[in-house]
């Protein structure tokens, strides 16, 4: 059975995005951007975007490295689409089919690279259930990348097995939350691995179902 496993950076006071986030102006909010920077440097996430060079020890590109290699399909949020869409351009890093959460649905997308989107409008759950079907073909993983809604409704719906932070040592004061609305005090998370690497710390939780 393919692992189902959300992945977010997110910032020291909570947040995965800063203040004022939209697709036109500021994708990330305002300095969102500070999240994401360790990842950026990577050289593994470099060559899934079509760049050269990047930072190739340490234990973030270990990390990434290996959850890129596992990852056979990915779960996203509407908003994340929409957000992203314009900057991952007619080749999205993602190599893989998308399966996007959303009440407003569009047709399926097929790029180049090997990313389709496809648009779900029956909840995260089916997502997900549709995201395992894909990678477990293959013989990989579910990767829930957000944002922090579709982690959360993935959580309390119980088809989350792993919750990875990359905890970055910024203080964004506003923006979206993680957690935007409270989470059932029921659901039992245990810590498995902490690793630290330049500005940032890598913090995997297993959900104990």
């Amino acid at each position: 059975m393919p692992q189902v496993i959300a992945d977010i950076s997110v910032s020291l006071d909570g947040f995965i995005a800063g203040p004022d986030d939209s697709p036109d102006r500021h994708p990330l909010g305002i300095g969102g951007e500070r999240l994401h920077q360790w990842l950026f440097e990577l050289g593994t996430w470099r060559a899934r975007a079509g760049h050269e060079g990047g930072d190739d020890q340490g234990a973030g590109a270990d990390i990434m490295g290996e959850y890129f290699t596992r990852t056979g399909a990915a779960v996203i949020g509407r908003r994340m689409f929409d957000h992203g869409e314009k900057a991952w351009g007619d080749e999205p890093p993602f190599h893989a089919p998308v399966f996007v959460v959303t009440h407003r649905p569009l047709p399926p997308r097929r790029m180049s690279g090997g990313t389709r989107f496809e648009f779900v409008t029956g909840g995260v759950a089916e997502a997900v259930g549709r995201a395992a079907a894909a990678a477990g073909a293959q013989g990989k993983d579910v990767a829930v990348m957000g944002g922090g809604q579709v982690i959360a409704a993935a959580l309390a719906a119980g088809v989350l097995d792993e919750l990875r932070l990359h905890v970055v040592p910024v203080l964004l004061g506003g923006g979206r939350p993680l957690f935007a609305e409270p989470m059932d005090p029921a659901i039992a998370l245990e810590t498995t691995r902490v690793e630290l690497s330049s500005g940032v710390t890598h913090a995997f939780h297993r959900v104990l179902k």
